[in-house]
């Protein structure tokens, strides 16, 4: 089992779309990159903690591969938008990959290069060193199945499962 975790925005989009992937064994919302100890979703809304809502996205690289867990974060998100995704503004938006090692650093840096070729403009992605992860409140785990009907999950959520579920659609599990 590999696992990366990854910042693009709202954490509810990212395990919205990492669920429905053949080889994803658990997607756990989370924060990172910060310095305040235990932080609450609250607190991490005011931007002054420092941390980035993200994800752990634990998956099997024989059933999915590597590449296509960090092609799949490149679609989902707009690398390009400096700390904020759509109307979520805020450097706890911002987009960020939390390598564990040199390793998973050279191969999100390649990840990196190739968004750039895909996008137009400037992507934004940081790199940056796992540090101390703080799962998020129950209510966030798995939150778009818990609440399908919920506003942001129908405006924000649906168009980036269904834009995966269309460009991904040989990992995407059967319903």
């Amino acid at each position: 089992m590999q696992t990366f975790v990854l910042a693009g925005g709202c954490f509810w989009c990212l395990d919205a779309v990492y669920r429905t992937l053949d080889g994803v064994k658990d997607v756990i919302s989370g924060y990172t990159g910060g310095a305040t100890a235990h932080p609450s979703y609250e607190d991490v809304c005011t931007g002054r903690t420092g941390h980035a809502e993200a994800v752990k996205v634990v998956f099997d690289e024989t059933v999915i591969p590597a590449q296509v867990i960090l092609d799949v974060f490149f679609t989902l998100h707009d690398p390009r938008q400096l700390n904020r995704q759509g109307a979520d503004v805020g450097t706890q938006y911002r987009s960020a990959m939390f390598y564990t090692d040199e390793e998973q650093k050279a191969l999100f840096a390649e990840a990196i290069e190739k968004a750039a070729d895909m996008w137009d403009g400037t992507v934004v992605t940081t790199l940056e060193p796992l540090g101390e992860w703080f799962d998020a409140e129950d209510y966030h785990q798995d939150f778009f199945a818990k609440n399908p009907g919920q506003g942001y999950c129908m405006a924000v959520a649906v168009p980036k499962v269904n834009k995966v579920r269309k460009s991904f659609a040989q990992y995407v599990l059967a319903s």
